[in-house]
């Protein structure tokens, strides 16, 4: 992971950041097309992460600081940070180690770790790292199948499910399309059998195996009753991703889910969605606490996740950086990552006055353009 210098002493990335560029380099230019691209043109990618750019916060002054906690309880878990692990396929295709090393950084780092549907290892296997985990899962037309992966989760003590919304079919991914994007023979769906399992592996005529194997598995009819269906059919806490208006998160609510993420998946669905960051605020207006609102999209920096608490929101799922991590230096990249991002946030609730992270929630937060500002908030 590490290189060194001319002076002869190793040098690493000094910020979350700084892991794109040391990923790019050892990473296959179409899995780096797969990982870091998004939708269409990915003006939503691009919106993802300057709706953070653009985003200041007012400090806080005279706090007394002298001890600042990065402490958190996310959908009933307590968390060292207000990060979980975002859902992301296919870790295999970054490092040999996959899920597992991912895994076992979260538990040394105290973080969740969502297991996602199209995980290349197996969830039990990834529950012997002993962290936190919750599943992920996409609505599928085999409702019997979505049932018995509830129970895998369940069986493998995971003590969340997240019901990823926003995929009725797979975003227009250009790169992938260009790129004939398919997965290597070692890399598969672990929680599937036969065809479920390897059919991303396959050539397709439409360019990206990956988009073949979703049309065919994914179920677009998925509607609010659905919800419902789900809800009665697990005890664990029930997590909807994908939200981006009032509208929906108020219908979440109103379906017993327990945590909603606002997120645009990325930038990797509807090319032109809003940024999570942006409707945040709405959001969290519309559902006051009667659910968590966690979101996702764009994080680089511990100065990132403190934005997003000061717009309302509970916590942060971390998505590319985490695989970035994994490609530089498997599972001690990814806890040089989440310890870099802890190491930023401590310091960002410092200067800003913030003393917990409940505190940086009554931040007062400034958007900028190019040709108007304005605030947002008070404390």
């Amino acid at each position: 992971m590490t290189e060194v210098t001319e002076a002869g002493q190793p040098s690493r990335p000094q910020s979350v950041a700084e892991f794109s560029d040391a990923a790019c380099d050892v990473i296959s230019p179409a899995a780096w097309d797969f990982i870091s691209g998004g939708s269409g043109a990915e003006r939503s990618v691009a919106a993802n992460l300057r709706a953070f750019d653009n985003l200041y916060v007012a400090p806080r002054m005279l706090r007394d600081v002298s001890h600042v906690s990065t402490a958190s309880r996310l959908v009933g878990t307590e968390a060292s940070l207000p990060v979980a692990i975002a859902p992301m396929a296919y870790h295999g295709l970054v490092h040999p180690q996959s899920e597992a090393a991912t895994a076992r950084a979260a538990k040394t780092a105290g973080v969740p770790f969502t297991v996602a549907m199209l995980s290349g290892t197996p969830v039990e296997r990834i529950a012997e790292s002993g962290a936190d985990l919750w599943f992920q899962l996409y609505w599928l037309r085999d409702r019997g199948a979505t049932k018995e992966l509830v129970s895998r989760a369940e069986a493998a003590g995971c003590q969340a499910l997240m019901l990823t919304v926003d995929v009725p079919r797979l975003g227009r991914r250009l790169k992938d399309q260009r790129n004939g994007f398919a997965l290597p023979p070692d890399v598969y769906a672990a929680h599937f059998r036969g065809e479920a399992a390897i059919g991303a592996q396959r050539a397709s005529a439409e360019g990206s195996a990956v988009a073949s194997h979703t049309t065919v598995m994914f179920d677009p009819s998925l509607a609010w009753s659905d919800i419902e269906w789900l809800r009665e059919r697990t005890r664990l806490p029930l997590v909807v991703k994908g939200i981006l208006t009032r509208e929906d998160a108020l219908m979440a609510t109103r379906s017993g889910v327990d945590a909603l993420v606002v997120s645009n998946h990325g930038g990797r669905q509807l090319d032109g969605a809003v940024p999570g960051l942006t409707v945040l605020p709405e959001i969290r207006a519309a559902v006051g606490d009667t659910v968590e609102v966690l979101v996702d999209g764009g994080i680089r920096s511990g100065s990132d996740v403190l934005k997003a608490l000061a717009r309302g929101a509970d916590g942060v799922l971390l998505g590319r950086p985490i695989l970035y991590g994994l490609a530089v230096g498997g599972e001690s990249g990814v806890d040089a990552v989440l310890s870099l991002l802890r190491e930023e946030l401590e310091t960002d609730l410092a200067l800003s006055g913030c003393r917990t992270v409940g505190e940086a929630a009554h931040l007062t937060t400034y958007e900028f353009s190019a040709s108007s500002s304005t605030g947002t908030a008070s404390w």
